[in-house]
């Protein structure tokens, strides 16, 4: 029941993202046209304190009209690896420069229109280097119990859903 991608012609691009149309053949030989996103990787991280409790971003996204809790987060640069973007991330939006980052998981949040995979870090060790270089990026940082992680959720405080499956992966790490 494979898909098979014939071909791809780009629509729209800018430094962002590209909007391409592809030649999809399904299974059965029959053809149809289907837009796809191509963006770059999302690399995200954490720091998880001895009370349990992750550093995050309360934050609001203009595109939903929504706030909400999330991990710093941003776009993973030419030649930089995840892991390196994710360090950066942190310090700029929390003014945390990460210890040691472990992988936590990485996810393919719309995988039928786009193909960002974002991957997500966490660690034990922060060093606190002042304010946020990124500021601009939340309205406030803030220490959240892993624990209370459930409850966010289903109230609607952590929307994103990459950045709850991260999460509730996180909590599960740590009670074992």
């Amino acid at each position: 029941m494979r898909w098979a991608n014939m071909g791809e012609q780009t629509v729209y691009e800018n430094p962002w993202f590209r909007v391409n149309l592809a030649d999809v053949e399904l299974p059965d030989g029959r053809h149809l046209d289907h837009f796809l996103v191509r963006l770059r990787p999302v690399a995200a991280a954490t720091v998880v304190n001895d009370a349990g409790e992750a550093l995050l971003l309360w934050r609001h996204r203009f595109i939903t009209d929504s706030w909400g809790w999330e991990l710093a987060a941003g776009v993973v640069e030419d030649g930089e690896s995840p892991v390196a973007a994710a360090a950066r991330e942190m310090e700029e939006e929390t003014g945390w420069r990460p210890g040691p980052l472990n992988p936590l998981m990485t996810v393919e949040p719309a995988g039928g229109l786009i193909d960002a995979r974002h991957h997500l870090f966490w660690t034990r060790e922060a060093v606190h280097t002042g304010p946020p270089a990124d500021g601009f990026e939340s309205s406030r940082r803030e220490w959240v119990p892993l624990k209370l992680v459930p409850d966010m959720i289903a109230r609607g405080e952590i929307p994103a859903a990459g950045m709850a499956a991260g999460l509730l992966m996180l909590r599960h790490l740590l009670a074992e």
